[in-house]
């Protein structure tokens, strides 16, 4: 009977080639000095090669977002990978740029980062868990920070530094709630030290940030120096670089700020570096990396985290302002299943057609697409391709998008690999050619007040009515202006699965309030955060993460299905399997029933058994006659 492979069975298959094999795609040559092998499928690039690239013409920047997410699945970095690849396979020479992925998530309930399917960069593994360590250099350097804070406080605290107003956090790339708040008692010279710290979660730290906005090792120095990190008792700022933290830290940064190149499963150019999630930071890679890859490829393919509310919005009006980039074509990733969400329809109904709810669904894409267009930029839209996916639904997408004269292809990349987006490929080709024509500009200027920026992105991209915030706020904005930070862009931290900050609220809503229960002040990667209703900096785990089931088996390989293994393995065979609607009865019962089971499983916080339904056993004969030529997405 056939077997269907998972992404992890499908990464360990995967025909990888020598690294230098594949800088050689993209002209870089087999020296010391152009690159550091990291093992045989890994390597960081030399700022001494990247430094002879400048005079070099850029190629064009391609950047893949996505409507608002949902259980459904949407399927962005996939999305990234596979039209990459597609560039690749109609001549192109392309390179994507992707952000490393958080042990948080994939220890949680999110899952790894490296794409799915046949649309993968690969060693999965390693990319997914600790890569080439640069989650760690981070976190490393920013809790020296913490320590040289309280050491300066422990002997005498020359500067004043006011306890109460100690701005900055310790981070760890892990999701613990427990660590959002605590007591630190550290008995000093003069007296003792009480204050109350807490834990930021990795992705969400300013030295992330910077790292990731920063041009070179000199300007990440001079960045991290420029870190507010207390005020004294006369309210004046304190900065990293008044306590000396600035060099120490970038000494920690050195090897980790040369981008990450690995391949796809096709041996094609992978550079993964940086990792800021888009709901509480920036959300984008690394500006190293971007502008490395527009020197050595035609086309370049990034991504940015979330909805295009979070972050194409953040992409554009922040990493592209900061690195002078412009965009030559944005790509709306949407599936059917995601829409029908948007529309309504509850998970589990999912697999039945549903055209109504999907013409309601449409909404969100054509709000995301309104927003993309007040950048100046005409968007492609993406339909990652699902198995249940009918006719008459895909019609109904292509239609939407033609009324509003906006291109679409349907991708089935994660079946086929670049087969699946050849169609895609020729697509955004075309849009960047006629990219000239594009009137890219930002969504506000520099010099608007800082509650007008984040007035201006709730009423413009989210489309509330007003947005709230106590004095305490307002004063604390004031501030900021008056030591002179009024000219730097905003950072809205929100949940990812609204256009408002309740995720229950699906779709466009309308007549809502963003409110700023927050702001904080990122004088080093020159931006301010915005943190908006209860979204939290320090995730925490879901009553059944991902963690519950990763182990190592006989063969020392990683499991990440545990004890439900043999259960979901077997839907998504099933979905894999080809079947018409009206085939689809009985197997959508034995859907439900493994839904289900999951379902009691993480509500009663237990490991679930597996689930055998006596009509998929007498069935086996049936799904192996009836494998489809034609696979997609699950």
């Amino acid at each position: 009977m056939a077997k269907f492979k998972s992404d992890i069975e499908i990464a360990r298959k995967a025909k990888m080639k020598p690294i230098a094999k594949v800088l050689a795609k993209i002209n870089i040559p087999d020296t010391s000095t152009s690159f550091s092998p990291m093992g045989r499928h890994i390597a960081k690039i030399n700022f001494e090669f990247i430094e002879k690239l400048k005079k070099k013409k850029n190629g064009n920047l391609i950047l893949v977002t996505a409507i608002t997410p949902t259980p459904a699945g949407e399927g962005k970095t996939t999305t990234s990978v596979g039209l990459s690849d597609g560039l690749n396979k109609i001549k192109k020479k392309s390179i994507v740029c992707l952000r490393e992925p958080s042990l948080g998530p994939s220890f949680g309930m999110k899952g790894g980062a490296a794409g799915g399917g046949y649309a993968q960069v690969v060693p999965m593994e390693q990319i997914n868990l600790h890569f080439t360590g640069d989650f760690h250099a981070i976190t490393s350097a920013h809790n020296l920070l913490s320590a040289m804070i309280d050491n300066h406080i422990y002997w005498g605290n020359k500067l004043t530094i006011d306890e109460k107003k100690i701005v900055w956090k310790r981070v760890m790339d892990m999701n613990d709630r427990a660590l959002r708040f605590i007591d630190i008692n550290t008995n000093g010279v003069a007296k003792d030290f009480k204050r109350v710290d807490g834990f930021d979660i990795t992705v969400a730290s300013e030295v992330m940030a910077i790292f990731c906005l920063s041009k070179d090792l000199k300007d990440l120095e001079k960045k991290i120096g420029n870190i507010t990190i207390a005020y004294n008792k006369n309210g004046d700022p304190i900065y990293a670089k008044d306590i000396n933290a600035h060099g120490p830290m970038t000494v920690l940064l050195k090897e980790a700020i040369r981008p990450n190149v690995t391949q796809t499963l096709e041996n094609n150019p992978a550079i993964i570096h940086g990792g800021p999630f888009a709901n509480i930071a920036h959300g984008c890679n690394s500006i190293i990396a971007t502008k490395t890859a527009l020197k050595l490829a035609d086309y370049v393919v990034t991504e940015a985290g979330f909805g295009a509310d979070l972050g194409a919005e953040k992409f554009l009006n922040i990493k592209c302002r900061k690195a002078g980039l412009t965009p030559s074509c944005v790509v709306i990733v949407a599936t059917v299943r995601a829409l029908k969400m948007h529309g309504g329809v509850e998970k589990n109904d999912l697999k039945y057609e549903n055209v109504d709810a999907l013409k309601k669904g449409l909404i969100n894409l054509e709000r995301h697409i309104e927003n993309i267009k007040k950048f100046g930029l005409n968007p492609i839209i993406a339909i990652n391709h699902f198995v249940l996916d009918t006719k008459k639904e895909i019609k109904t997408i292509f239609d939407f998008c033609k009324n509003l004269k906006v291109e679409v292809s349907e991708c089935q990349h994660w079946s086929k690999g670049s087969k699946g987006t050849e169609d895609l490929a020729k697509k955004v080709v075309k849009i960047c050619k006629s990219s000239k024509k594009s009137k890219f500009k930002f969504l506000y200027k520099d010099n608007l007040k800082l509650w007008d920026k984040i007035d201006l992105i709730a009423k413009q991209i989210y489309r509330a009515d007003k947005i709230t915030a106590s004095d305490e706020v307002k004063e604390q904005l004031a501030i900021f202006e008056k030591n002179g930070f009024a000219h730097l862009p905003v950072c809205i931290a929100k949940t990812q699965y609204s256009f408002s900050t309740d995720p229950k609220l699906k779709g466009a809503p309308l007549n809502h309030e963003i409110p700023i229960r927050e702001v904080r002040l990122s004088s080093g990667a020159e931006f301010i955060v915005a943190v908006c209703g209860s979204i939290m900096t320090m995730p925490g785990l879901p009553k059944t993460p991902a963690a519950d089931y990763i182990k190592l088996n006989k063969r020392g390989e990683i499991e990440k299905m545990g004890d439900i293994e043999w259960c979901v393995k077997r839907l998504q065979f099933i979905r894999l399997s080809g079947f018409t609607v009206t085939q689809m009865s009985w197997i959508c019962d034995m859907e439900v029933a493994i839904e289900t089971t999951l379902f009691r499983a993480e509500k009663h916080n237990q490991s679930p058994a597996p689930v055998r339904p006596q009509r998929v056993k007498q069935s086996h004969s049936f799904l192996s006659a009836k494998k489809s030529s034609n696979v997609s997405h699950p």
